[in-house]
């Protein structure tokens, strides 16, 4: 069964090994810290969370919270297509 995306687009299987289980995990537990993004390989934006959680107390923390729920409702090839192939960054 082919996975299709929000704009209608099949989404290719990959063999890669998806992510979406520890960067959701990590993003539910230490969101603010951007932990997740440097599991996904997004460093700058990875520390430009960091430094926003540092500056702010952690008040944007529910960024991370939100941003675990999605990558725990999506499926691995979804997952993977979007975030770890396409590199989306943010949400």
């Amino acid at each position: 069964m082919d996975v299709i995306d929000e704009n209608g687009h099949v989404i290719p299987k990959r063999n890669e090994e998806s992510k979406r289980v520890v960067a959701g995990i990590l993003a539910i537990l230490l969101g603010g810290l951007g932990v997740h993004k440097f599991v996904l390989g997004y460093t700058t934006t990875g520390i430009i969370q960091l430094a926003i959680s540092v500056a702010t107390c952690g008040i944007l923390s529910i960024i991370g919270l939100i941003e675990g729920i999605i990558y725990l409702t999506k499926s691995d090839e979804e997952f993977i297509y979007t975030y770890q192939t396409n590199k989306k960054e943010w949400f």
